[in-house]
């Protein structure tokens, strides 16, 4: 027996997602936003070049964004390790 939630547009990929032990609203913006052709979450994201393409400038600015401790004295593969963990 199924049961509807109105404010989930798929409901397969919702009950699949409860079942693997994800929270309701989780599962409800996951489905939600499979749902959305405007969204395309599987098509998103790895856009980003790998870090060993950006900058060490650019590399400082991410680790400034994440307060990342002894950033101003890092190598640019310090930062690189560093914002990877």
């Amino acid at each position: 027996m199924s049961r509807k939630h109105p404010t989930v547009k798929n409901e397969e990929t919702y009950e699949a997602l409860r079942e693997k032990g994800h929270s309701k609203s989780k599962s409800a913006r996951i489905a939600n936003a499979q749902a959305n052709d405007a969204q395309a979450p599987s098509k998103q994201g790895r856009k980003a070049p790998p870090y060993e393409e950006w900058t060490k400038d650019d590399l400082y600015e991410r680790a400034q964004e994440l307060d990342i401790d002894g950033r101003s004295s890092m190598t640019k593969s310090e930062l690189i390790a560093a914002l990877r963990h």
